[in-house]
């Protein structure tokens, strides 16, 4: 997923790693996998490639993690519509939420 990118070094993600109870349900249900369980926490490996979907936050037992709070969650339908308007080089038929 390195090349798939939403807005680099821009997603509005927070961790509270003194809240985090490293159950890994964040690494689990992160499509992109940008977190990664290291010494009993989680952590923020690839914050870049994040597209705001809120799985992390939402499996969270302990509400750890927050994804764009004003928002709750990111447009993913338009992200991917995106990239495949990159592969294809056709224009995007994509629409936010």
């Amino acid at each position: 997923m390195k090349k798939l990118r939403y807005l680099e070094k821009l997603p509005i993600l927070s961790l509270d790693t003194e809240r985090c109870i490293g159950c890994g349900m964040c690494e689990t249900t992160c499509p992109h996998r940008i977190f990664s369980i290291e010494n009993g926490k989680a952590k923020l490996i690839d914050k870049g490639a994040c597209m705001e979907c809120g799985a992390c936050a939402t499996n969270c037992p302990v509400n750890a993690i927050t994804v764009n709070e004003e928002e709750g969650c990111g447009c993913a339908t338009l992200i991917i519509s995106s990239w495949i308007s990159k592969f294809t080089g056709k224009p995007s038929s994509g629409s936010c939420c």
